[in-house]
């Protein structure tokens, strides 16, 4: 609890690893993503029943399911936090190319679920979505070359990892997901800039991203359709981001009452997409503000160990996570309110899914694990003895 209080306490290097890793890890961070997963359970109980009965199963079937997913999720984030930066940045290679080559393989060995994108692979009882584990995976390596580059005779990271990025979201471009492409460049973009990349270069690099949207938006009906709908003036009542729209309205600050929702019966992405929708609706905007809040901390909280972090590789890894991790928060609110154009982005730890669950619990164990107070210091002892 000091820690939690009054920031970094002091390491002792002989701990034994679970003492060790009690007093180095970020609390707030991760009693925020219980939180998290906690309200994604009491949510899943009201949005995911209708599906259940849509589908003629037991009316919490999804709720168990995703009990058993965040098991796994939860799991996999605390071992990943007791591992060291150089053990996650061994794994996170092994990891981006097994995605890679799964990303590669979708057009022929997966599946659309009829929903218009080759993003996932059927196991028969589960389904895994390759790319929601590539984005982790991926600012991992990209800050890896990044902070290589940044050596005396170390190799051209910046030009390889935006070649692989821009690689990495053409194959995401051809499920088509533009939406997790855009997510994985701005993932590069962030760690291009944290590692000292110049305001024009960025700004280049910003406007040959518009130019693939204006190229995505004049030959690719899915994307157009999307972007149409969201320049509409009106919002058609019968869409998705209509009902969405409207629950969030019926929901006003205390919201209509637990289980007397509507607009969980008729979206069919409720539980997932749109599961802010739901809490809004049912709980008000107490409890979006509570969601809010727990991702500005999570964000707040890493951003600041980070900006005290020595090592350029977990400074820059670190940061490109907790920022691809708060903008699809973000992007999934924002949808929601139709503040950003219609696109299949789920909330991380609330909304239902396997692969986005696990993935998330990775990608937080990974910034738990760079986020650790560690015996060697922060940055500001070097400025300290320059001083």
């Amino acid at each position: 609890m000091t820690e939690m209080v009054h920031g970094g306490v002091h390491v002792r290097s002989d701990d034994a690893v679970l003492p060790r890793w009690w007093r180095t890890i970020d609390k707030w961070t991760m009693w925020a993503v219980f939180a998290l997963f906690a309200i994604g359970l009491l949510l899943g109980l009201a949005a995911s029943v209708p599906l259940a009965e849509r589908n003629g199963l037991h009316p919490f079937y999804y709720v168990e399911r995703q009990m058993a997913f965040g098991a796994v999720a939860l799991g996999v984030m605390v071992l990943t936090s007791m591992l060291s930066p150089g053990v996650v940045r061994r794994l996170a290679v092994l990891g981006f190319l097994a995605a890679f080559v799964a990303i590669v393989l979708l057009p022929v060995l997966g599946t659309d679920f009829g929903k218009g994108a080759t993003r996932w692979y059927s196991l028969g009882f589960a389904s895994v979505q390759p790319s929601e584990f590539l984005k982790p995976a991926f600012v991992v390596v990209a800050a890896w070359l990044m902070a290589a580059g940044q050596e005396v005779n170390g190799p051209p990271g910046r030009a390889i990892s935006f070649g692989i990025a821009v690689l990495c979201a053409a194959f995401l471009a051809l499920q088509p997901d533009f939406g997790q492409a855009a997510l994985l460049l701005f993932g590069w973009g962030v760690i291009y800039f944290v590692a000292g990349a110049s305001i024009p270069l960025l700004a280049t690099l910003a406007g040959l991203a518009a130019g693939a949207g204006w190229l995505a938006y004049q030959s690719s009906e899915h994307f157009a359709r999307r972007i149409d709908g969201f320049l509409a003036p009106e919002v058609d009542p019968r869409t998705q981001i209509g009902f969405a729209t409207n629950a969030i309205q019926e929901g006003g600050y205390f919201g209509v009452g637990v289980g007397e929702g509507q607009v969980k019966w008729s979206l069919p992405d409720a539980h997932t997409d749109f599961i802010i929708a739901v809490a809004a609706e049912e709980y008000g905007l107490v409890l979006v503000f509570l969601i809010i809040l727990l991702y500005l901390v999570v964000v707040a909280r890493s951003l600041s160990r980070l900006m005290r972090e020595r090592d350029p590789f977990s400074r820059l890894a670190g940061t490109g996570l907790v920022c691809v991790f708060g903008v699809q928060a973000m992007i999934n609110m924002g949808v929601a309110v139709r503040l950003l154009p219609a696109k299949g982005m789920t909330l991380p730890f609330v909304s239902y899914g396997g692969s986005s669950l696990i993935a998330a619990g990775l990608l937080v164990g990974m910034l738990l694990a760079f986020t650790r107070t560690r015996p060697q210091g922060n940055i500001r002892d070097i400025f300290g003895r320059r001083g």
